[in-house]
């Protein structure tokens, strides 16, 4: 059976009001999910002709990492995608329903306390369990053998391969602390997981 991946692009495109443009900075990064593309080189236009500069354009998706200090305009719907760029900037913008918001500081900050839980709750786990999915794009199952190569010399290591992950399930296992090699978006809200990447090496 051949798999084919097809984006699906929002056709949508307005004007953003002048007391919107008003609320960022003069020199920004803009990120946008692949279905608002069209949308983001529409926006990117209109703040160059409001002389705010667009340093770096990007799509990003819920797992990349962004190499900027600037701060973010986003052009997506969700909190999937915000919350991964939470973890790594400070200074961020959704544009979402024609109006641009800026992400509380406070709001970043109780993110990253979660995280901190979750990594402190890893430091502390006798059992670790290595999750690893089978689905396209998302595999990352020799990410898993070498962690689980390094971790055994302290902790007593598991590695779990599933095509659908349901945190819900994870309480049938004798398992301390969990460790997400596939969409970070699992772990977010969850203290009882940590992203492979969120280690140090």
């Amino acid at each position: 059976m051949k798999i084919m991946h097809i984006p699906a692009v929002q056709k949508i495109n307005f004007k953003l009001e002048e007391k919107q443009i008003e609320k960022l900075p003069r020199r920004l990064f803009l990120a946008y999910s692949i279905q608002y593309k069209n949308l983001a080189l529409s926006i990117k236009k209109q703040l160059s002709s409001n002389n705010i500069k667009v340093s770096d354009f990007q799509q990003v998706l819920g797992c990349s990492k962004i190499k900027t200090k600037l701060p973010i305009l986003l052009i997506s719907t969700g909190k999937f995608h915000v919350q991964n760029l939470m973890l790594q900037n400070s200074e961020i913008y959704i544009l979402e329903n024609k109006k641009i918001t800026k992400i509380l500081p406070k709001e970043i900050e109780r993110l990253r306390a979660k995280r901190k839980t979750a990594y402190l709750k890893f430091l502390k786990a006798e059992k670790i369990g290595i999750l690893v999915s089978t689905k396209q794009g998302q595999e990352n199952l020799k990410q898993a053998l070498k962690l689980k190569k390094q971790l055994k010399k302290s902790k007593e290591v598991f590695i779990f391969l599933t095509n659908n992950l349901d945190v819900n399930q994870f309480e049938n296992f004798n398992v301390d602390s969990w460790i997400n090699t596939a969409c970070p978006g699992l772990s977010f809200d969850n203290p009882d997981i940590i992203n492979y990447y969120e280690l140090p090496n």
